[in-house]
Protein backbone atom coordinates (compact mmCIF):
# COMPACT_ATOMS: atom_id res chain seq x y z
CA UNK A 1 0.00 0.00 0.00
CA UNK A 2 1.27 3.04 -1.10
CA UNK A 3 0.99 5.35 2.19
CA UNK A 4 1.88 8.79 0.70
CA UNK A 5 -1.23 8.90 -1.30
CA UNK A 6 -2.85 9.43 2.34
CA UNK A 7 -0.66 12.11 3.72
CA UNK A 8 -1.45 15.74 3.12
CA UNK A 9 1.10 18.58 2.85
CA UNK A 10 -0.40 21.92 4.61
CA UNK A 11 1.90 24.50 3.80
CA UNK A 12 2.76 27.19 6.80
CA UNK A 13 2.06 25.52 9.85
CA UNK A 14 2.43 25.38 12.36
CA UNK A 15 4.18 28.84 11.37
CA UNK A 16 5.86 30.22 7.85
CA UNK A 17 8.36 27.80 6.16
CA UNK A 18 7.42 24.54 7.71
CA UNK A 19 5.65 22.16 5.74
CA UNK A 20 3.72 20.05 8.07
CA UNK A 21 2.41 16.35 7.15
CA UNK A 22 -0.76 15.65 7.98
CA UNK A 23 -1.88 12.21 8.68
CA UNK A 24 -5.60 12.73 9.21
CA UNK A 25 -6.66 11.49 5.59
CA UNK A 26 -4.52 8.19 6.73
CA UNK A 27 -6.53 8.04 10.01
CA UNK A 28 -10.03 8.17 8.39
CA UNK A 29 -9.67 5.25 5.88
CA UNK A 30 -9.49 2.07 7.58
CA UNK A 31 -7.75 -0.13 5.51
CA UNK A 32 -4.55 2.59 5.30
CA UNK A 33 -5.03 2.57 9.13
CA UNK A 34 -5.17 -1.11 9.79
CA UNK A 35 -2.05 -1.49 7.10
CA UNK A 36 0.50 1.23 9.08
CA UNK A 37 -0.78 -0.42 12.29
CA UNK A 38 0.16 -3.66 11.22
CA UNK A 39 3.60 -1.99 9.32
CA UNK A 40 5.08 -0.54 12.51
CA UNK A 41 4.58 -3.64 14.69
CA UNK A 42 5.71 -6.04 12.38
CA UNK A 43 9.34 -5.75 12.82
CA UNK A 44 9.31 -5.97 16.56
CA UNK A 45 7.24 -9.02 16.82
CA UNK A 46 10.02 -11.26 17.91
CA UNK A 47 11.58 -8.52 19.84
CA UNK A 48 9.71 -9.61 23.11
CA UNK A 49 8.33 -6.03 23.48
CA UNK A 50 6.87 -5.63 26.91
CA UNK A 51 5.86 -2.13 26.60
CA UNK A 52 4.86 0.08 24.01
CA UNK A 53 5.44 4.10 24.75
CA UNK A 54 3.76 6.58 22.57
CA UNK A 55 4.57 10.33 21.97
CA UNK A 56 1.83 12.66 22.82
CA UNK A 57 -0.52 13.18 20.82
CA UNK A 58 -0.61 11.11 17.75
CA UNK A 59 1.60 9.08 18.68
CA UNK A 60 -1.06 7.62 20.76
CA UNK A 61 -3.45 6.97 17.93
CA UNK A 62 -0.63 4.17 16.92
CA UNK A 63 0.59 3.11 19.75
CA UNK A 64 -1.80 2.11 21.55
CA UNK A 65 -2.73 -0.34 19.05
CA UNK A 66 0.45 -1.66 18.36
CA UNK A 67 0.69 -2.50 22.10
CA UNK A 68 -2.26 -4.44 21.75
CA UNK A 69 -0.82 -6.00 18.44
CA UNK A 70 2.20 -7.17 20.44
CA UNK A 71 0.37 -8.08 23.50
CA UNK A 72 2.35 -5.42 25.58
CA UNK A 73 1.03 -2.59 27.74
CA UNK A 74 1.24 0.97 26.57
CA UNK A 75 3.21 3.99 28.28
CA UNK A 76 2.02 7.42 27.52
CA UNK A 77 4.86 10.29 26.99
CA UNK A 78 3.36 13.19 27.76
CA UNK A 79 4.05 17.26 27.78
CA UNK A 80 4.38 18.73 31.18
CA UNK A 81 1.49 18.77 33.85
CA UNK A 82 -0.52 16.03 32.24
CA UNK A 83 0.14 13.10 33.91
CA UNK A 84 -1.45 12.36 37.11
CA UNK A 85 1.53 11.03 38.90
CA UNK A 86 5.12 11.56 39.89
CA UNK A 87 7.26 11.87 36.55
CA UNK A 88 10.55 12.32 35.45
CA UNK A 89 11.11 15.11 32.74
CA UNK A 90 13.47 15.88 29.48
CA UNK A 91 13.35 19.56 27.66
CA UNK A 92 14.34 19.42 23.97
CA UNK A 93 14.61 21.55 20.96
CA UNK A 94 12.00 21.27 18.08
CA UNK A 95 12.79 22.52 14.67
CA UNK A 96 10.03 25.29 15.43
CA UNK A 97 10.73 26.24 18.88
CA UNK A 98 11.34 24.22 22.57
CA UNK A 99 9.58 21.89 24.52
CA UNK A 100 9.60 19.29 27.39
CA UNK A 101 8.00 15.86 27.73
CA UNK A 102 7.35 13.47 30.73
CA UNK A 103 6.87 9.92 32.12
CA UNK A 104 5.43 8.72 35.17
CA UNK A 105 8.29 7.62 37.89
CA UNK A 106 6.95 4.10 37.78
CA UNK A 107 6.09 3.26 33.94
CA UNK A 108 9.05 1.36 33.25
CA UNK A 109 11.37 -1.07 34.97
CA UNK A 110 14.72 -2.60 34.15
CA UNK A 111 12.60 -6.19 33.45
CA UNK A 112 10.69 -4.21 30.33
CA UNK A 113 11.72 -3.97 26.33
CA UNK A 114 10.51 -1.30 24.89
CA UNK A 115 9.13 0.02 21.60
CA UNK A 116 8.75 3.82 21.19
CA UNK A 117 6.41 5.24 18.76
CA UNK A 118 5.45 9.14 16.99
CA UNK A 119 4.19 9.97 13.82
CA UNK A 120 6.61 11.42 12.49
CA UNK A 121 10.38 11.82 12.87
CA UNK A 122 11.94 15.13 11.79
CA UNK A 123 15.27 16.49 13.85
CA UNK A 124 14.79 13.56 16.50
CA UNK A 125 14.67 16.22 19.09
CA UNK A 126 11.40 14.57 20.69
CA UNK A 127 12.31 11.18 20.05
CA UNK A 128 15.62 11.37 21.32
CA UNK A 129 14.54 12.60 24.41
CA UNK A 130 11.44 10.57 24.85
CA UNK A 131 13.89 7.78 24.18
CA UNK A 132 16.52 9.12 27.22
CA UNK A 133 13.40 9.02 29.46
CA UNK A 134 12.84 5.50 28.37
CA UNK A 135 16.28 4.31 29.23
CA UNK A 136 16.68 6.75 32.25
CA UNK A 137 14.32 4.56 33.77
CA UNK A 138 16.13 1.51 33.10
CA UNK A 139 14.27 -0.55 30.91
CA UNK A 140 15.89 -1.34 27.39
CA UNK A 141 14.85 0.57 23.94
CA UNK A 142 14.19 -1.76 21.44
CA UNK A 143 13.65 0.58 18.98
CA UNK A 144 11.66 3.43 17.45
CA UNK A 145 9.03 3.13 14.66
CA UNK A 146 7.35 6.08 13.28
CA UNK A 147 4.92 6.25 10.78
CA UNK A 148 6.88 9.26 8.61
CA UNK A 149 10.63 10.07 8.48
CA UNK A 150 11.96 13.60 7.11
CA UNK A 151 15.53 12.27 6.37
CA UNK A 152 16.54 15.55 5.30
CA UNK A 153 16.54 16.90 8.94
CA UNK A 154 19.22 13.93 10.19
CA UNK A 155 16.97 12.73 13.60
CA UNK A 156 18.27 9.63 13.33
CA UNK A 157 21.38 11.18 14.20
CA UNK A 158 20.12 12.24 17.80
CA UNK A 159 19.16 8.31 18.29
CA UNK A 160 22.79 7.26 19.03
CA UNK A 161 22.21 4.29 16.85
CA UNK A 162 18.69 2.95 18.55
CA UNK A 163 16.79 1.18 15.45
CA UNK A 164 14.59 3.28 13.28
CA UNK A 165 11.59 1.48 11.65
CA UNK A 166 9.66 4.57 9.45
CA UNK A 167 7.00 3.40 7.13
CA UNK A 168 7.27 6.81 4.79
CA UNK A 169 10.32 8.67 4.31
CA UNK A 170 10.75 12.05 2.73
Amino acid sequence: MDLKTYIRDVPDFPKPGIIFKDITPLLRAPEALKFTVEALAEPFRKKKVTRVAAIESRGFIFGSCVAQLLGAGFVPIRKPGKLPWTTRRNEYVLEYGTDALEIHDDALTNDDRVLLIDDVLATGGTAAAASCLVQESGADLVGVATVIELSFLNGRTKLNGIPVHSLITY
